[in-house]
């Protein structure tokens, strides 16, 4: 693998990091993207120490009962190796789940698979940040 093709493959993964922080805020239409960018084997583990799978996730989302007034990464940090990428970075979101608001703030690391289609994300975990 080039450099160039190592740029080009983070550049892509960090891009559908940024493209899957950006459908939380309408699932309506965001759904679709989060469920072609997450891998069939993908797993959470939530904060808490959840578990969590893909289905697990996109039936959470279908109920209704969360929504997202803003939800961003940033200070992403990306290294290939092979057809794998770990990002680590930061997840800044707020709005309501049910009606609790929430404004939460978590460093997060996210793996990334090359798959026949394109990159998925397989597994992700994130830990808050109380500062």
């Amino acid at each position: 693998m080039s450099m160039t093709e190592s740029h080009e493959a983070i550049a892509a993964v960090e891009l559908a990091e940024h493209a899957l922080a950006r459908a939380h805020l309408d699932l309506t239409t965001g759904l679709e993207v989060i469920e072609s960018l997450l891998h069939p084997d993908y797993v959470i583990i939530q904060p808490g120490g959840v578990v969590e799978t893909k289905t697990d996730v996109l039936a959470s989302y279908r109920t209704g009962t969360r929504h997202w007034d803003t939800a961003q990464v940033d200070q992403l940090h990306s290294t290939q190796y092979g057809n794998t990428i770990i990002v680590v970075g930061r997840w800044r979101a707020s709005g309501y789940h049910g009606a609790t608001w929430f404004d939460y703030q978590a460093r997060f690391v996210s793996v990334w698979i090359k798959t026949d289609r394109h990159w998925q994300n397989i597994t992700y975990q994130s830990t808050e940040i109380t500062v």
